[in-house]
């Protein structure tokens, strides 16, 4: 079939098969049948097109049994000058295929070994049934108790997050009646662990308030617990498995107040094992990245990594069997569908052209999976604009710093197109075209605009690396031994803060001299700032304490000061010009909303409302990066597109 395919897009310059989608081709190649070959190519010998049409019989026992049997049908065909009725062309084009159809025959050599191999009888391909029709991002899905019934959350045509009920043979899916909330998990007993108020709390994270409820005795939900990004039910219904954020830790606990495994970078997906014994997870040594590795946990705390590293890792079930982990991961960005086992035999399952996220697994081995497409924008205002411009360059473009006068910016490339190690790039806000740095991710510009401080890696960890704008050998600072997150300049170009983390602990704040020397440690555990975290008089900088509560710190030492009229939704942007005032960007809300708050009085005043024009699949807006005239600024936009499949017979 694979053989006939190829010849038939030798032959005609098209495919066979075709479709608006991933899941449309699919169909396509189960139900249909290709185009005459005469549509493209007139001058086809009908005896070759015969051969095509046999090879892609979608009875497996209508087509052509063996690669001997295929070789002596092209072997005959090459004998035929032409047919009779044929013109000279005709016969020509017959000639010149002979030595590409006699190399093509290696591929049907291969199948034919492939088919020998498998076990006799009529193999089913897998099914791809669509589930949602409309336009935006599906959060999480869930089988229903009956196996039949699927919950899914999604934000369609930019409103808010609500739960949906669907069905494989209804193409309408219904409101549940839950907005503003999210599907978490369906435990065996008919309970349905939801997330109340959820909301974008970082890159690939949304938080909110676990609460239960019994679908069939209904009722409004029981709240549980405040703050839980991920949970999982156990096999027998009584417990939970959650991941939420303590002192600025990634935290699994398992039962709830049982904490399993805790790391500075972040963890999500946990499914607890049929034994009830292990809980599985994504584990990201990146903050708010979601490269990763799959781990499991026993109830002991014992921890260990199974499969390797992946540069995005999203979506985790445990396989039909219960003895393989599935999930969908990718060494650069689009995900495909892997199966690791407890002992670590790691294979792929599946790969499409698009992105994969596995949802769940059901007894049987149906799935839920969601096709998403994925991308990371920017827009910005440059100087003496009137309106925001679009500076997205490749695939996941994600802004960190615009320069002091407004005319560049500085940026990440972290999907497919920024290689397996990322891109550091700068691109001027007139539209030019971008120019690429280095490896890693863009931390900031510094304040001459001549060097961009980025975190490259470096064996399984990062570094600091200054990388020069223009002329000039990139810089790399030692590191101390730290795992850093996050730097920022200070005003004079000649120190960094550094938010960073020591083995088997938490963040915290330390300096670095841009001319070498190893870091200084400046706070106790569990403080971190961001990009332009610094005052602009070089003395304080903002950070975020362990109990994620927002204060200025005191470069030169002393005690931290909170900072009044920030809520708990508010983020610091960066200083104002003056020195007295924050910018403050409110997350959850979409316009987002970012304020001038006076650090003395606390008192806030809306500066700006920041969204994009088409909201549809848009879940999160980065905090702006301002010019100290505030005129100029930029920031990020994640559009997720996604498309909700129950799939049958994949193994």
């Amino acid at each position: 079939f694979s053989f006939g395919a190829i010849l038939y897009e030798m032959l005609s310059g098209q495919r066979a098969f075709r479709g608006d989608t991933t899941a449309d081709t699919i169909t396509a190649i189960l139900s249909k049948d290709p185009p005459d070959l005469t549509q493209t190519n007139r001058d086809i010998h009908p005896g070759l097109e015969r051969i095509v049409r046999h090879c892609l019989e979608k009875n497996p026992e209508e087509r052509v049994h063996s690669a001997h049997d295929l070789a002596f049908e092209l072997e005959a065909l090459s004998g035929i000058s032409a047919p009779m009725a044929a013109a000279p062309a005709a016969a020509r084009m017959n000639r010149s295929l002979v030595p590409i159809l006699a190399g093509v025959l290696a591929l049907a050599a291969i199948a034919a070994a492939f088919s020998i191999g498998r076990k006799s009888g009529h193999t089913t391909p897998p099914s791809f049934t669509k589930l949602t029709f409309r336009r935006g991002e599906i959060t999480n899905a869930r089988f229903a108790q009956d196996g039949k019934t699927v919950l899914y959350a999604a934000s369609w045509e930019g409103r808010p997050i609500e739960i949906f009920s669907a069905q494989a043979d209804k193409p309408e899916s219904r409101p549940f009646g839950f907005p503003n909330a999210d599907v978490l998990s369906m435990s065996s007993i008919g309970e349905l662990a939801v997330s109340l108020d959820r909301h974008v709390y970082a890159p690939f994270v949304r938080t909110g308030t676990l609460a239960q409820i019994g679908l069939q005795s209904g009722g409004a939900p029981r709240e549980i617990l405040e703050d839980v990004e991920w949970a999982d039910w156990s096999p027998d219904g009584k417990s939970l498995a959650v991941v939420r954020e303590k002192s600025l830790r990634s935290r699994l606990e398992y039962p709830i107040g049982k904490t399993l495994y805790e790391t500075a970078g972040w963890v999500s997906h946990p499914r607890v094992s049929p034994g009830g014994d292990l809980v599985a997870f994504a584990d990201h040594a990146g903050r708010w990245d979601d490269g990763g590795t799959v781990a499991v946990v026993d109830r002991d705390g014992k921890k260990r990594t199974l499969s390797t590293n992946f540069s995005s890792l999203q979506g985790i079930a445990w396989g039909p069997s219960g003895k393989e982990i599935w999930f969908t991961a990718s060494p650069i960005a689009n995900r495909g569908l892997y199966a690791v086992s407890l002992s670590g035999n790691q294979r792929l399952v599946a790969r499409v052209t698009g992105s994969l996220t596995i949802q769940d697994i059901a007894r049987d081995g149906r799935m839920l999976v969601t096709q998403d497409s994925l991308r990371n924008g920017v827009l910005a205002r440059g100087p003496g604009e009137d309106k925001e411009r679009e500076l997205s360059w490749l695939d996941f473009s994600v802004v960190w710093d615009i320069s002091r006068d407004g005319k560049m910016i500085a940026f990440s490339e972290s999907g497919e197109g920024g290689g397996p190690n990322y891109s550091v790039l700068i691109r001027g806000t007139d539209g030019s075209p971008a120019i690429r740095l280095g490896d890693g991710t863009a931390q900031g510009l510094s304040p001459d605009g001549k060097w961009v401080v980025a975190l490259a890696p470096s064996g399984a960890n990062f570094q600091v690396v200054l990388l020069p704008t223009h002329t000039g050998e990139p810089r790399p600072l030692p590191s101390g031994g730290l795992t850093p997150s996050r730097v920022s300049w200070f005003p004079d170009g000649k120190r960094l803060l550094v938010t960073a983390s020591e083995p088997g602990h938490g963040s915290r704040l330390f300096i670095q001299d841009v001319d070498g020397g190893t870091p200084r440690a400046l706070s106790p555990e569990g403080y971190r700032s961001d990009r332009r975290g610094v005052s602009p008089d070089g003395t304080r900088a903002w950070a975020i304490g362990p109990d994620r509560r927002a204060y200025v710190y005191p470069l030169a030492g002393g005690e931290p000061t909170a900072i009044a009229g920030i809520e708990p939704d508010d983020t610091p942007c960066e200083w104002g010009a003056d020195g007295r005032s924050l910018y403050v960007y409110k997350r959850r809300e979409l316009p987002a909303k970012v304020y001038l708050l006076d650090v003395a009085t606390g008192k806030k005043t809306l500066w700006k409302e920041l969204t994009p024009a088409d909201a549809a699949g848009v879940g999160y807006l980065s905090p702006p990066s301002i010019t100290p005239d505030g005129r100029g600024y930029v920031y990020n936009y994640t559009r997720v597109l996604s498309e909700l499949y129950l799939v049958e017979g994949v193994k």
